[in-house]
């Protein structure tokens, strides 16, 4: 068994502040986690890339690189898919919408209780293994690798956001599952709900992506009820055949 193994998790701190970074490494290494360091964006960035993380505990003012941009280039130029927490001293709604869309999956402001920041940490481990373990998601010709990220469609390559990444991968992980508004809220923002136009914003750039260069419509509005990801016609084709 190796050392990955043998810990709760393997987790990545990029934190400035040396009171901080020790205090959150000491605890979570007591309870299980192993812990490597760095004190500035460049280098947590180069960790980040170098190195198969559980999580990644992201502190948004760095020297160097800020949090922001650790976070962009780790998802659209890495394209890697490490579950990042960020931690900042900001907290109006529209700092933590532009943390979360950099690519951060979730977001702590400080001060916290060590005790949430590991529940935190905890919860995107467990989230993040049960998304891995699918591998490739598959609804009709859309097709997602959820190890590298590549998003196709009739094998053409297709480029989305990093929020539209977390709400594909919810809608294809529940096809044909009608999936509730309030369902992929809580999934994306947690208990940091957006106002109510961000979600309908979101999943109009990503029919953008997904569905207007094509003929058949994949994702499907169901009115008082959510949001559907699903070939109709292959469906419609199945239920025939069975019938």
């Amino acid at each position: 068994m190796n050392k990955r193994e043998e810990q709760a998790g393997l987790i990545l701190l990029i934190e400035d502040n040396r009171a901080i970074s020790e205090t959150i490494g000491e605890f979570l290494e007591r309870r299980g986690y192993s812990v490597d360091y760095a004190g500035d964006g460049v280098t947590g960035l180069h960790l980040a890339v170098s190195n198969g993380y559980d999580v990644i505990v992201l502190d948004l003012m760095l020297p160097g690189m800020d949090g922001l941009d650790v976070c962009r280039k780790l998802r659209q130029e890495a394209k890697r898919s490490t579950p990042v927490l960020m931690l900042t001293a900001r907290d109006t709604l529209e700092d933590k919408v532009t943390g979360l869309d950099a690519g951060a999956d979730d977001y702590l402001v400080k001060p916290f209780e060590i005790k949430e920041l590991e529940a935190r940490v905890r919860a995107l481990i467990r989230r993040d293994r049960r998304q891995v373990s699918q591998g490739v998601l598959r609804v009709g010709d859309l097709v997602l690798d959820t190890a590298t990220l590549r998003l196709t469609r009739a094998g053409k390559d297709l480029q989305i956001s990093p929020i539209g990444l977390k709400l594909l991968t919810i809608l294809m992980r529940e096809s044909p599952r009608v999936v509730s508004r309030r369902e992929i809220e809580r999934e994306v923002w947690g208990d940091m709900l957006p106002d109510s136009d961000t979600l309908r914003s979101h999943l109009y750039n990503l029919r953008k992506v997904i569905d207007k260069p094509f003929q058949r419509q994949l994702l499907h509005t169901i009115h008082s009820a959510g949001y559907r990801l699903v070939d109709l016609d292959r469906e419609y084709s199945s239920d025939h055949i069975r019938a």
